[in-house]
């Protein structure tokens, strides 16, 4: 039986089609966070007055390093007994189909723990060579990093993926092109924690003198933490991902979530003890 005030879900994840590719509310709306976090980054620059020219090359690692991590991240975490025969099918956003042929299918998984990994990775890189503090950076991309997280969780809720375990509340989604039972929101309900999460980091960081008064790390390890956390508890509300993590007393998610939870408070309790000291 349906709860009484359900919310039947089924949008047509395309957008529209152009000369036969598929443009996706998903793919809009990663776009969309990651030029939140580009306005919100260079604005950061500008206050710590540093020069323009050490930002124009930022987007650039950024996009790779979220885009190739996260890619990474869904063939190797959840699907790599798929991926790893299909090697092109991880690089390529086609899959080949039996009869030789192939259909443009846009990168269909991209996993949030590997993005994280592939941006920490890419701006040690790129900092590497503005010569510019590590930590420094990791700060001011993370106060941007959880409205990109929101942008998409709502394209997940787009794309009827990443769905809730069935429930009896009120709000509950029917996602009608999975099945018929009501379930919790899950990817709304990150979307709006993100989206706090990051009303929270800019309050914080103005109030800190452009994140300086809390200590180098210290917004880095905020994000982490906080994003990790939450994470963690709201994988307990969701479907598992894949058929392996029903055996498992924590899913994949979880598991991943642990570590960068531990690195987040390292970095706070550090930069404050630095700070103080």
């Amino acid at each position: 039986m349906l709860p009484l005030l359900s919310i039947n879900w089924n949008p047509d994840p395309e957008l529209f089609n152009l000369f036969g590719i598929s443009i996706r509310y998903y793919g809009l709306l990663w776009i969309i966070g990651l030029a939140f976090a580009y306005f919100i980054v260079r604005k950061e620059y500008r206050d710590r007055k540093i020069a323009d020219e050490k930002f124009d090359s930022l987007f650039f690692y950024c996009f790779f390093g979220i885009l190739i991590g996260a890619r990474l991240g869904h063939c190797l975490f959840y699907a790599p007994e798929y991926y790893l025969p299909n090697f092109w099918e991880i690089v390529l956003p086609v899959k080949f189909l039996p009869d030789g042929g192939w259909k443009f299918t846009g990168y269909e998984g991209l996993a949030s723990h590997g993005g994280a990994l592939g941006l920490i990775f890419v701006l040690w890189l790129y900092c590497r060579k503005t010569k510019m503090h590590y930590m420094d950076v990791l700060d001011m991309i993370a106060v941007a990093t959880p409205i990109t997280a929101c942008c998409i969780r709502l394209g997940n809720l787009m794309n009827s993926e990443i769905i809730g375990r069935p429930t009896d509340v009120p709000w509950a989604f029917v996602f009608e092109r999975v099945d018929s039972i009501p379930r919790h929101p899950g990817q709304l309900y990150e979307a709006i924690a993100y989206f706090i999460f990051f009303l929270g980091m800019v309050y914080l960081y103005k109030k800190s003198h452009n994140g300086t008064a809390y200590g180098r790390g210290f917004f880095f390890g905020l994000c982490l933490t906080e994003i990790f956390i939450f994470r963690f508890f709201i994988e307990f509300l969701k479907e598992n991902q894949v058929n392996f993590e029903d055996g498992m007393t924590l899913n994949m998610g979880q598991w991943l979530s642990i570590p960068f939870v531990i690195i987040g408070i390292w970095c706070m309790r550090s930069a404050l003890k630095r700070k103080k000291a």
